[in-house]
């Protein structure tokens, strides 16, 4: 395992959930990108716009599994919401350069949120 890698990841991870903008973006490389089923972004302030929100319908995070390498990470884990959508289990890829992270990729199965994207957006 990688230690500066665990440490960063780890980093990222607790901020994010914490509401921690600045914190979160501390981790991240200067030139990132950011794809998930829902959303993507090539810059950070682009994914890290977004967090506030995503943080308040989020009840609590059950971490299940962390993989890390010299430049990469998985995280496995449930995201408990305040929504229809209930516990959403999620997978999160990372990719680092020079001790922070440039790309995240995150993995989960869209289906239930497509009804509550489309009621945010009327």
């Amino acid at each position: 395992m990688s230690t500066q890698t665990a440490e960063t990841v780890r980093a990222y991870h607790r901020a994010r959930f914490d509401g921690d903008v600045t914190a979160a973006a501390a981790q991240l490389a200067g030139t990132f990108t950011f794809r998930s089923p829902l959303i993507a972004s090539t810059d950070a302030r682009g994914h890290l716009d977004g967090l506030a929100g995503f943080v308040g319908i989020v009840t609590g995070v059950d971490l299940i599994s962390e993989l890390y390498g010299e430049t990469e990470a998985t995280l496995v884990y449930d995201v408990h919401t305040a929504t229809p959508v209930g516990v959403q289990h999620t997978a999160e890829h990372f990719r680092l350069r020079d001790g922070k992270i440039e790309a995240i990729t995150l993995i989960f199965d869209a289906t239930r949120w497509h009804p509550l994207m489309a009621a945010v957006r009327r």
